[in-house]
């Protein structure tokens, strides 16, 4: 029976090709007991859950560069190149969401994918994705520590007459009081138990866009004249700015659990989880940086939020609402980090070999190791956790390393891997569709000629 890309099997004939928690076929041939087999895990997470968390992923302090990457280019150019970032994002999402349906029944992750379309790789991939997801977890708590002793200032300045005690002025002990916080979020299994904090953060982004949108049309006292305003202009910044708008729409970390855990995975559904996780992002970024733009004009800078006059409790709401939007994202960064470590140090798992049958369909059990234990998810919980908050306790600026390997690792996971799994898996299938599979290797390919881009700007800029 042909394998149909894309469709989440509906039916129990469909369901009973698929392994079932490490029984695959071999063990029916050997006459396996079916009664002894483990039930199937079935998934729980709700469709809105689901959206916010894929948002919450997406959404980041990267959305306050978005005035500038316009001021850049001009307001046409700047939505266009917006637009054009979400929808490359949004289809390799789609890609990965039509790769998830060979893994192990809820059990796709990268590695299950590498390990049907590049078994060697398989390990290399995971180390890749954990070491992006524990650099951008730095850079969330080094941004916290830098923003908080401004937070407390600004609300002392407009609440009180005395000066903010010594201790809350020090990012450190923000550090620390950060890691009390975010500990206990950071055990999470799975990756629905963090809706409610990804529902707290966006509703601090859409404190922010209220902010950029009343400080147009009521500008706050203070606030500097607007410079020019062009409808199309390209400025050598925006070969730096481009980036960010790529880097942006970030979130394919995500996206496995995300169908492992939702119930009802089928196609659709996924479509609906990435098609309103990708266009809400997509609709916040225009509306920040075309309020932003139009109100500073060529004069705005890299942190929108950071042009407010810091005077107004308004804004400083708006800075406290940054810190919670980025907090609130740490354990969503914790979370692909430790199932990628997990298989990193599986390294007793052994790859089987993919055979294929007759009509094209993979068979056997690809990727699926042990579930984690208690043990091993609390050490590696601990390790990713307390190595992250040290690094950030110690350090103030890491930008060019986490930046490295924030963008090298987004193109990675982003584009280049779900471009390569999808036209290794249809390539040759008769049944596939041969333009999609074309276009999964044209997304590829682009992913590298971002990677190889970012890498030459970073050079240049650092000469």
């Amino acid at each position: 029976m042909a394998q149909t890309y894309g469709v989440a099997p509906a039916d129990d004939h469909e369901d009973a090709q698929r392994p079932v928690d490490g029984v695959g076929e071999s063990d029916a041939l050997l006459g396996a007991d079916a009664s002894a087999r483990k039930p199937k895990r079935e998934g729980h997470a709700t469709l809105s859950s689901s959206v916010g968390n894929l948002a919450n992923t997406i959404i980041g302090s990267g959305m306050l560069t978005f005035p500038l990457a316009m001021a850049s280019a001009g307001m046409i150019p700047g939505m266009i190149t917006c637009l054009f970032s979400g929808g490359v994002a949004a289809f390799g999402l789609y890609l990965l969401s039509l790769c998830a349906v060979k893994a192990p029944h809820r059990g796709a992750s990268f590695f299950a994918i590498a390990e049907i379309t590049f078994p060697r790789a398989a390990v290399f991939f995971d180390a890749a994705i954990a070491t992006k997801c524990f650099g951008v977890s730095i850079s969330y708590l080094i941004i916290i520590k830098s923003l908080m002793p401004n937070v407390v200032a600004a609300f002392y300045h407009d609440l009180s007459t005395r000066e903010p005690p010594t201790w809350a002025q020090s990012g450190r002990v923000w550090i620390v009081i950060l890691m009390a916080f975010l500990f206990p979020l950071s055990f999470m299994r799975k990756i629905d138990s963090l809706r409610h904090t990804s529902y707290i953060a966006l509703f601090s982004v859409a404190y922010l866009v209220v902010v950029v949108v009343v400080c147009y049309f009521i500008p706050i006292e203070g606030t500097q004249a607007p410079g020019e305003i062009h409808l199309i202009r390209f400025t050598p910044d925006f070969v730096s700015t481009f980036p960010v708008q790529v880097f942006a729409f970030t979130c394919a970390q995500n996206i496995f659990p995300i169908f492992n855990e939702i119930s009802s995975n089928t196609q659709a559904r996924m479509n609906i989880v990435i098609g309103s996780s990708i266009g809400g992002a997509a609709m916040i970024y225009e509306i920040i940086a075309i309020f932003g733009y139009l109100t500073f004009g060529s004069k705005v800078g890299p942190n929108i939020i950071a042009m407010y006059p810091s005077t107004s409790l308004f804004i400083a709401v708006g800075q406290l609402a940054i810190a919670i939007l980025v907090m609130f994202s740490y354990p969503l960064q914790v979370h692909p980090c430790r199932n990628c470590l997990d298989k990193v140090f599986h390294m007793g798992h052994v790859v089987k070999a993919v055979t294929e049958g007759e009509e094209g369909e993979v068979e056997g059990e690809h990727g699926r190791s042990p579930d984690m234990s208690p043990l091993k998810h609390v050490l590696l919980t601990i390790a990713i956790v307390v190595s992250g908050f040290t690094i950030a306790y110690f350090v103030d600026d890491l930008q060019m390393v986490l930046s490295f390997v924030g963008s090298t690792g987004s193109t990675t996971i982003s584009f280049i891997l779900p471009g390569l799994f999808y036209w290794k898996l249809t390539h040759r299938d008769p049944n596939a569709n041969g333009r999609l599979s074309t276009a999964a290797l044209g997304l590829a390919i682009y992913g590298m000629f971002v990677f190889v881009f970012w890498y030459v700007l970073h050079r240049r800029m650092k000469r």
